[in-house]
């Protein structure tokens, strides 16, 4: 595929920012050895399109993982992640996702702190549905001895840029407030761009555009290319490719579309990282929250697998350890991967339920 000029322009200026602690880089890769929260620091403004990322759980205190007991309490470690949050904000395009694993100890207080930068837009189940003499420790340990349940799922964290804790703000969007302000600037009103756009309600026969600029839902590409033709005609400078203001969510029947996912833990093997997550999963976020040739940065990258599936997946990748063994895997690693065939990428099915009316599906999504 042919990547485009300003994609290509973020993952130059941020190979340029990270040049003296960079391990190796492909034309469509790089690796830099270092401390993140210095390395993001370096990284421009709105440079990446998805963050997946895989922190420290700290709950989870494993000798094995670097950082996991770095902090004596709990405070500690929310201290320490605010500071990401702060630069996940600034590097976060305005279209961007931003994706991060968390153990389900410490999933609520990361989320509250972390909505006071962007806006939690799921709050999602990692289930590990392992085959049969492969359970890890739920079939080890003793269960008589639990004072709690036993943690069989992690969660992952999602959020877009945004408000969280007032009156609009689970309807106000970047992309309504930008569409707001361009229809403004045309002196057009949301009737006749409705009747432009041919975007008439079901109901109504009206309000697309108001519910666009809520927030509520998006126009389509097609939509979109007649809103643009209709405000610049108006006088409205060249306004944002759909990509750029547009944030992806590319899920249908055929995928994981739900908030739990059922995804099995890697298999030990000679070399596996510790913290090393399903390349299945990457793979089903990358493709769901991130177009084709978008910047995908993983600033805990242990394994790497994080890159390798951007790079499967024909995005950018941008890795970063802080452990030079690791590094030097990645690097490795991320020189051999070749794009998968359309044909290869895995179509995970979803067991289909009958179809019933929406009042009776509405009333059991919480049953």
């Amino acid at each position: 595929m042919s990547y485009s000029t300003s994609r290509l322009r973020d993952f130059e200026a941020i190979t340029l920012s990270l040049a003296e602690h960079v391990t190796g880089s492909t034309p469509h890769s790089t690796v830099a050895l270092g401390d993140s929260l210095e390395l993001l620091k370096r990284l421009p403004d709105a440079s990446v399109s998805l963050i997946l990322t895989d922190p420290p759980y700290h709950s989870t205190k494993k000798g094995n993982i670097y950082g996991d007991k770095a902090f004596q309490e709990d405070e500690h470690f929310l201290d320490w992640m605010e500071q990401f949050a702060v630069e996940w904000k600034r590097i976060l395009r305005p279209s961007g996702t931003l994706y991060v694993f968390c153990s389900a100890e410490m999933s609520a207080r990361l989320e509250v702190m972390m909505s006071k930068y962007v806006r939690p837009i799921n709050h999602v189940t990692w289930t590990k549905p392992n085959l049969p003499g492969y359970d890890g420790w739920k079939g080890k340990m003793n269960k008589e001895q639990l004072r709690t349940w036993y943690p069989h799922s992690e969660r992952i964290l999602v959020f877009e840029h945004g408000s969280y804790g007032d009156i609009n703000a689970n309807r106000k969007s970047l992309m309504g407030e930008y569409l707001t302000q361009c229809r403004k600037a045309a002196r057009i009103s949301g009737k006749e761009l409705t009747e432009i756009t041919g975007a008439y309600g079901k109901v109504n026969h009206g309000g697309a555009v108001a519910n666009w600029e809520a927030g509520r839902n998006i126009p389509s590409r097609a939509q979109y290319a007649l809103i643009v033709a209709a405000l610049e005609s108006r006088g409205v400078e060249a306004m944002l490719p759909y990509e750029d203001i547009i944030r992806p969510m590319n899920v249908h029947g055929g995928v994981e579309f739900t908030d739990v996912w059922n995804f099995m833990s890697v298999r030990p093997y000679k070399g596996k990282h510790p913290a090393e997550k399903p390349i299945d999963m990457l793979r089903h976020i990358i493709t769901a929250s991130s177009y084709p040739g978008d910047v995908v940065l993983d600033c805990f990258a242990g394994s790497g697998s994080t890159g390798v599936a951007a790079l499967e997946l024909e995005r950018l990748a941008v890795c970063m350890d802080i452990e030079e063994d690791w590094a030097e895997r990645i690097t490795r690693d991320l020189a051999q991967v070749e794009p998968l065939a359309e044909e290869a990428i895995p179509r995970r099915s979803v067991k289909q339920a009958p179809q019933r009316s929406f009042e009776l599906v509405s009333n059991a999504l919480f049953d």
